[in-house]
């Protein structure tokens, strides 16, 4: 996600001072496309209170399940998981002790689902909110993430839409006991309006992707600790409350000027070694430099940190791509700690 911030409102929030109290959350977004199972396998259940399983989209008549498969929702071998199996994977994240959610539409949307803006409008509104509670309850999920993003996020919020969408699924969501949350960037144009604010309980703020393999300033890092405590400041001012405000950290990098252009930290590792990637960047960071920005232990350790001192929690995009040792959650844990 591009980074800048144009013109937002500043609005005062009070915390009670119960918030100081609670428990920090560490949100992991799990990609089905990868496949879930493998996902859960390289992700240390102990660590994390919510998982977001990412994405799922209903098709052409907002239906998201027919026949016991997920209409819009392909897994590894690019097949629409079936009901059975993402069921399987929400009790185990249950039995380790997580919260599951169902993160819906995404960063780019599938040729597989419906038209969002349209499912949105007035006409659809109330088929669709009725078609994700009932997701929710076929699939035994606790909640539902929305992530909606950049040139959708801004023609269906133009439109009028997606404030009143966003209040009718929380009034039925919350009746039920269940979550509902969102992910949204830190510039103009993407990010979800403030009349919506209100209406999430955890926020997740996408802080990172200031550069990417098409985009951005080449020389630029793609997620820098600034970055991060801008957005937070950003989000604060906007009205959200600390404890539903969770900073978003990326277990991935991007490589330029000849480099694989997209890295996991896990496949860093392997390619690199350890000591290569105790820094944000490998290579020489300039404008036609060949170089790899990444988040490091010790950045993605002092972001929680930051998250900690600042906000709810961290939000981690995405649980997969972690070293086989867990080093980047771990160091999430050393800094979100309290003790």
């Amino acid at each position: 996600m591009l980074a800048s911030i144009i013109g937002f409102t500043l609005i005062l929030s009070v915390v009670p001072a119960s918030a100081q109290d609670r428990k920090p959350v560490m949100v992991g977004y799990l990609a089905a496309f990868k496949g879930l199972e493998l996902s859960i396998d390289r992700t240390d259940l102990t660590a994390y209170t919510h998982y977001n399983l990412s994405f799922a989209n209903p098709d052409a008549e907002g239906v998201f399940v027919r026949d016991g498969v997920m209409t819009c929702m392909g897994g590894a071998d690019g097949a629409n998981m079936s009901v059975a199996a993402v069921r399987a994977s929400i009790a185990r994240l249950q039995a380790a002790g997580g919260k599951v959610l169902l993160s819906t539409a995404g960063g780019v949307i599938p040729g597989c689902s419906g038209d969002w803006a349209a499912l949105l409008a007035p006409a659809r509104r109330d088929a669709t909110v009725a078609a994700l509670v009932e997701l929710a309850e076929t699939l035994g999920l606790d909640g539902i993430d929305i992530d909606i993003e950049g040139g959708l996020l801004t023609e269906i919020d133009q439109a009028g839409d997606y404030v009143p969408f966003i209040a009718a699924l929380s009034k039925e969501l919350k009746a039920r006991g269940k979550l509902l949350t969102c992910a949204t960037a830190s510039y103009e144009g993407g990010m979800i309006p403030v009349g919506s604010i209100a209406y999430f309980d955890l926020i997740n703020v996408m802080s990172y992707d200031a550069i990417g393999p098409s985009w951005g300033q080449w020389g630029d890092e793609h997620s820098t600790y600034r970055m991060a405590e801008r957005d937070l400041d950003l989000w604060l001012g906007r009205g959200v409350a600390r404890e539903r405000l969770v900073l978003g950290v990326p277990f991935y990098g991007y490589g330029f000027g000849g480099e694989t252009a997209n890295w996991s930290y896990r496949d860093l590792i392997a390619a690199r070694g350890v000591d290569a990637t105790k820094a944000d960047v490998i290579g020489e960071r300039r404008a036609g430099g060949r170089y790899i920005t990444h988040n490091s232990p010790a950045t993605i350790e002092a972001k929680a940190r930051l998250a900690a001192e600042k906000a709810g929690g961290v939000m981690v995009w995405e649980l997969s791509q972690d070293s086989p040792d867990h080093a980047l959650t771990s160091a999430i844990r050393r800094g979100i700690s309290r003790e």
